[in-house]
């Protein structure tokens, strides 16, 4: 398979009236009130007559489009299309404010900003001050309404869409001063998503009978890279919330039959001070998966809530996640795993040499010395010094502090750069500043 488009169609042949994405039952929100499930074939038909709209009015093969369409069914209508015409989709954070709005336009090259109807001004407002001044529509009326032509002609047009056709820019904090945008390709999402689905152990995907229930936000890359691309190529459910919200979640996680479920450290100790119920130890989850639960949690919530909480790491920037996933897991202690064929790991200190076991140090990464690339991400958009620096030496610096035990299992320290954390997102201080 070449793209995520691609991956999509396959499995829509194969399972066409299963369920891709399912969006739980919220009475407040302005779109599926009642809940709702999409199947594969009902996505793909909306997809192709997207896409259909998009070539008729020049876009193509090499073109970025934003989106912010927050976790909607729209979403993935829009991503599917773009991806099949080669098009990299940038998606906004809702939250951001204006002149956040208008760096990520701009710093991408943003040819068209494709929005919820609420948000279409804002889009507007920014794209005034971008240099391309790429026009904003609004997706309620796509593809019925004519699109607008596209500015310039697809940069690629007479290149064949491949696996290392840019499928998406992600934009990471993670250190000081702006954020940095992330160029994925269509090779670094289905990676993502393979490498989920055999991670096996106590977070053995099933395929086709998984019901994934992931509250994160689709301009990260783990509901969006990791979590909705290993759906596409088993032939699962996505099941996509607006947000996460504690105290309708149990009956999110069984009305929606919800498997495996995603979690951020915040999310346990927020379960944990409700009241029991019923629901809680009804559901059909067979494992979470999340990072930076507290150790003084863990244990108690998985006692609790009757499923073993499996602790991962990764970044935008990789792809592939560790995970302490194979028993005897190290339970309440911030283990993340092990380095394995695909994803080596080192822990040095600050001039790049390795530190003793159990010492503190930087988490370096990468695929494999013949090609520690593969599968990471392709560079920092108009920023090589920023990418060089990371890959010094032939390894990506995470900026992340770990010790490795004596059976080469990792745990989480800290964060080397300063940032601060919100609803799981790095916030760097600069950006706090700004």
């Amino acid at each position: 398979m070449n793209s995520v488009f691609e991956v999509f169609q396959a499995t829509a042949a194969r399972r066409p009236d299963a369920p891709f994405l399912c969006v739980p039952a919220r009475a407040q929100r302005d779109y599926c009130p009642e809940g709702a499930e999409f199947s594969y074939q009902w996505m793909l038909d909306q997809a192709l007559a997207a896409a259909r709209a998009y070539t008729k009015a020049g876009y193509g093969h090499g073109h970025r489009i934003a989106l912010l369409l927050e976790n909607r069914p729209e979403f993935f209508v829009q991503y599917l299309a773009l991806n099949s015409l080669g098009v990299a989709i940038v998606p906004v954070n809702p939250d951001y404010r204006h002149h956040e709005i208008v760096y990520q336009l701009d710093h991408a090259d943003v040819v068209l900003a494709v929005g919820i109807s609420n948000r279409v001004a804002d889009l507007e407002q920014a794209s005034e001050r971008c240099t391309l001044q790429p026009p904003a529509v609004d997706v309620a009326r796509l593809p019925d309404e004519t699109l607008p032509s596209a500015g310039q002609p697809p940069p690629r047009a007479t290149t064949a869409i491949d696996r290392e056709t840019e499928c998406a820019m992600l934009y990471t904090s993670g250190t000081t001063g702006r954020p940095k945008g992330c160029l994925l390709t269509n090779d670094y999402f289905i990676t993502a998503g393979e490498w989920y689905l055999t991670l096996g152990g106590e977070a053995a995907l099933l395929g086709d009978s998984d019901r994934v229930l992931n509250p994160l936000p689709l301009y990260h890359m783990n509901a969006l890279a990791v979590t909705a691309t290993s759906m596409m190529i088993g032939g699962g459910c996505l099941i996509s919330p607006d947000r996460f919200h504690p105290k309708s979640w149990w009956n999110d996680v069984v009305s929606t039959r919800a498997t495996v479920i995603h979690y951020l450290g915040v999310v346990p100790p927020l379960l944990m001070n409700l009241p029991a119920s019923d629901a809680e130890s009804n559901h059909s989850v067979r494992f979470g998966v999340g990072a930076g639960i507290d150790p003084d949690h863990h244990a108690a919530s998985e006692t609790r809530f009757g499923f073993p909480m499996v602790e991962v790491w990764g970044m935008t920037e990789t792809g592939r996640i560790f995970a302490d996933n194979h028993p005897p897991r190290q339970v309440g202690t911030r283990a993340f795993g092990r380095p394995m064929s695909g994803l080596e790991a080192r822990v040095v200190d600050e001039h790049d040499q390795d530190v003793a076991v159990g010492t503190p140090g930087e988490l370096l990464v990468r695929h494999s010395a013949a090609d520690p690339r593969r599968g990471f991400f392709s560079a920092y958009h108009k920023n090589e010094p920023a990418t060089a620096e990371a890959w010094c030496g032939g390894w990506f610096h995470t900026g992340d502090t770990v010790r490795q035990d004596e059976k080469g299992t990792l745990y989480f320290i800290d964060r080397n750069k300063n940032i601060i954390r919100r609803s799981g997102e790095n916030i760097a201080a600069g950006e706090i500043e700004a």
